[in-house]
């Protein structure tokens, strides 16, 4: 974690926007962008049906384009680069949802595990598959009783000859109808968490019904059998017993690549209702024109703008540990666990702003925006699995405050740089184990980390930085005060508001349709 003045540091890497980026990265993330509306697109309402063959065909496409390995070794037909441009490439793959977690799982936490801690052996034999698109990947944790409480999984791995045999059932699986490599967790022996690489041509491997779900219906999940499943015991990935080490920071990683996945949608949404608003025409004017919508598009305009400070400063700096840690599996782990405060923080933000912003496009086209002729109806749909998957937002509330506590001790109690880190820095004094105490808590330590990122950003970016960051103020500072009220139980007085820009913000997404 970054050292400073508050929670999370105030000298980070730079907030890497597409203007930092090179132009051979700026070339990568047009050419994934422009997958996404030429290839994808076109294709949602087949997607959405699931046509045979259809979702595969556009991951080999994805593959040949070298997309599906961004941050994979080129060692192993991956480009070598950084996560923080994996995860900005999975925001502009992440147009339609459905591919986009089809894509994101086969590209990230499918073969995040194997990355971090698979032999040379291993990496050979399944990441090549995976980084060209000839595989789809899928990621085994959940099962039917075990859920955000994971390690009580009752899958079981036992030892037989040179093989394990695996019985159990693992629920809500993304990818389980296409995939063609499983990362599985199971208990060796009823005790010992392990990792373990299966293939779905290994005996005793089957894939149930689809489940009938209310979003994301283009993407595959279903439940992954496993009854006497055989699987050599060469595809323990790791070691026996510490196979949370790969499913937890598979999911570290995951959550903050998540929170792009998430951002992908919500630009989709912006893009169609900012283009919906200037065409209405109510009374004589087009809606756009309205103050309240207006007040709406300023908001999108300050959520995207904050939930892209937290997610590219996150990965900025997520990449700066793996190149002074990573290298071998412990240092792996070490650089995969640095960030996952940051990390929880990015992915219940990123997902809830995804949720706002979803929101108020579907307002925007009023009774339209109710009726599937129009896609924020898809879009809204879609996002609301957003919130639950990779780790409730929740649990990683729960996780989050816990595990900065256990980390910083008694100097978590102190730190504060602004309105909301120092009430943060007072709140933290009365923590503990009562959910309601312990969420606020949280909601406190996640407000901070967006603050300070949307701080560092508009210092970067100058008016169109500054005004996205006082509106944010404005909206974050009364929670702040809320939540602190709730822990220590006396009233806070609120600094006095920005400049809201409402107009100015709103009028910037009517011309460009763009939040970035």
């Amino acid at each position: 974690m970054e050292q400073g003045g508050s929670f999370f540091g105030t000298t980070p890497a730079r907030i890497t926007t597409v203007a930092d980026t090179s132009s051979d990265e700026r070339l990568m993330i047009e050419t994934a962008e422009q997958f996404s509306l030429n290839e994808v697109l076109p294709l949602v309402d087949r997607l959405e049906k699931q046509e045979p063959g259809l979702m595969p065909s556009l991951i080999r496409k994805a593959g040949d384009l070298g997309l599906c390995g961004i941050d994979a070794s080129d060692q192993y037909g991956g480009l070598g680069l950084g996560k923080n441009l994996a995860a900005r490439i999975l925001e502009f793959m992440s147009l339609d949802a459905a591919f986009s977690v089809t894509y994101g799982i086969t590209s990230g936490i499918s073969q995040l595990g194997l990355t971090l801690f698979g032999t040379d052996a291993q990496k050979a034999q399944y990441l090549p598959r995976l980084t060209s698109g000839e595989w789809i990947g899928a990621y085994c944790l959940s099962e039917p009783n075990s859920g955000t409480d994971a390690l009580s999984m009752t899958t079981r791995a036992e030892k037989r000859g040179d093989h394990y045999v695996l019985n159990g059932t693992k629920m809500w699986i993304s990818n389980a109808q296409w995939a063609d490599f499983f990362l599985v967790m199971a208990k060796v022996d009823g005790e010992h968490v392990t990792a373990f690489l299966v293939e779905k041509s290994m005996p005793g491997v089957s894939i149930s019904r689809e489940e009938h779900k209310m979003g994301l219906k283009g993407s595959s999940t279903a439940r992954v059998i496993l009854e006497n499943a055989e699987v050599p015991a060469a595809n323990v990935l790791h070691e026996i017993g510490k196979g949370h080490q790969v499913a937890f920071n598979a999911l570290n990683i995951g959550r903050f690549k998540l929170g792009a996945m998430s951002m992908g949608p919500a630009r989709q949404a912006i893009m169609h209702a900012a283009g919906y608003a200037q065409d209405r025409k109510q009374f004589g004017q087009a809606i756009a024109e309205f103050g309240l919508i207006q007040q709406k598009f300023a908001d999108m305009a300050m959520f995207y703008f904050v939930a892209e400070a937290m997610l590219y400063r996150t990965g900025a700096n997520i990449d700066r540990a793996f190149e002074t840690m990573g290298g071998t599996p412990d240092g792996n782990r070490k650089a995969a666990e640095e960030y996952a405060i940051e990390c929880s923080a990015c992915k219940v933000f990123t997902t809830e702003a995804e949720a706002a912003i979803v929101d108020d496009c579907i307002q925007v086209y009023g009774g339209y925006g109710f009726t599937e002729e129009f896609p924020v109806a898809r879009i809204y749909r879609d996002a609301r699995v957003s919130r639950i998957y990779e780790g409730t937002n929740e649990i990683n509330r729960i996780f989050l405050a816990d595990r900065l506590v256990r980390k910083l001790g008694d100097g978590a109690r102190a730190a504060g740089d602004s309105f909301i880190s120092e009430l943060a820095g007072r709140t933290m004094a009365k923590f503990d184990k009562n959910q309601e105490i312990l969420g606020a808590c949280s909601d406190l330590l996640i407000l901070t980390f967006a603050e300070q990122s949307a701080r560092l950003r508009a210092q970067q970016e100058g008016e169109y930085g500054q005004m996205c960051y006082d509106r944010f103020l404005n909206w974050a500072q009364p929670r702040a005060a809320m939540f602190a009220q709730r822990v220590l139980g006396e009233a806070v007085a609120l600094p006095a508001p920005r400049p809201g820009h409402t107009e100015p913000l709103a009028r910037r997404l009517y011309e460009t349709r763009r939040p970035s």
